[in-house]
């Protein structure tokens, strides 16, 4: 039997005996509503229990056990590549076929309060003044992602039903709760990394500039090095917060990478990801196109 393929997010099309058999539509749905059911549990840090839910599946569609596992880690890739999160321990395939991105669609659309929970519009938050104010506040990581990863990964067909969603970037841009909540992560997470250096003066020092003195600086926590020669130089965080992956895109304004240009030695872009679960992060430091591919989105017209 042929079957269609397009990459996703993550990996090449490759052929696969547990894909032999092209799942029907309304088997795509019933194993893509099972999955949002485990993933809302999740996001709301609700117990459940996946062998049971897989269970239930290989009954509904007679699907082996493989088969199965194998299309859960194609739904987390489409949620990865529409920077959405995705449930812990499904990590992204691709191979997956375009009707599963378009039920996927389907149902984000069928399900308004889940998207919002998904992108932190609605329900809780990370609250910096209380069960995060120990050390393992922010998991950093070693090193950011790859460029190009993601990209190479997505087909032209699979990048045009992309479109018809909304802009991760944007997504994050216009969420001021999400975002005022990462910077209040980092503002604590700064302060108390300084006091276990021995540096309580300088971590009396960090500000949130973008809270006090306004957005038009550029950065958003003014906080130091700590350690070292260079202790006492200051560092100009920019927040970046989502609550999708690694990966997922965020936008960069004109005055941001401008300050990035002119001081190369403090910027640093702080870019915060799984928010809602436990919180990773890493660093960027300019220039900035030797990490990220910056594209120009928003153009001034004057005459």
């Amino acid at each position: 039997m042929s079957k269609r393929c397009f990459k996703g997010s993550i990996g090449n099309c490759r052929t696969s005996s547990i894909m032999a058999e092209t799942w029907s539509d309304s088997e795509n749905e019933a194993i893509v509503r099972d999955y949002f059911v485990m993933l809302e549990h999740e996001q709301m840090g609700q117990p459940f229990n996946k062998a049971e839910h897989r269970r239930a599946l290989m009954e509904t569609t007679g699907r082996s056990h493989g088969s199965i596992e194998f299309k859960h880690c194609n739904i987390s890739a489409v949620l990865e590549a529409l920077g959405l999160p995705r449930i812990e321990g499904y990590r992204p395939r691709g191979n997956f076929q375009r009707a599963l991105f378009e039920i996927v669609e389907a149902l984000v659309n069928e399900k308004p309060d889940l998207y919002k929970l998904l992108t932190g519009e609605v329900g809780t938050l990370r609250d910096s003044s209380a069960e995060y104010r120990t050390g393992e506040a922010i998991v950093i990581d070693e090193a950011p992602p790859q460029r190009g990863g993601q990209e190479q990964g997505i087909s032209e067909e699979i990048e045009r039903i992309m479109r018809r969603f909304e802009n991760p970037a944007e997504r994050d841009a216009r969420n001021r709760n999400l975002g005022k909540a990462g910077e209040s992560l980092v503002y604590e997470y700064e302060r108390r990394r300084l006091q276990s250096l021995g540096r309580n003066d300088l971590s009396e020092s960090v500000r949130w500039v973008a809270r006090d003195d306004g957005d038009g600086y550029g950065f958003d926590i003014l906080s130091f090095r700590g350690k070292g020669d260079k202790a006492e130089q200051e560092l100009w965080l920019e927040v970046k917060t989502t609550n999708g992956s690694a990966t997922t895109p965020f936008y960069i304004t004109s005055n941001e990478l401008q300050v990035s240009k002119q001081r190369p030695d403090v910027f640093r872009i702080f870019r915060l990801y799984d928010f809602r679960k436990q919180v990773h992060a890493y660093r960027l430091a300019p220039p900035l196109e030797k990490h990220i591919s910056l594209t120009p989105t928003i153009f001034r017209a004057a005459f």
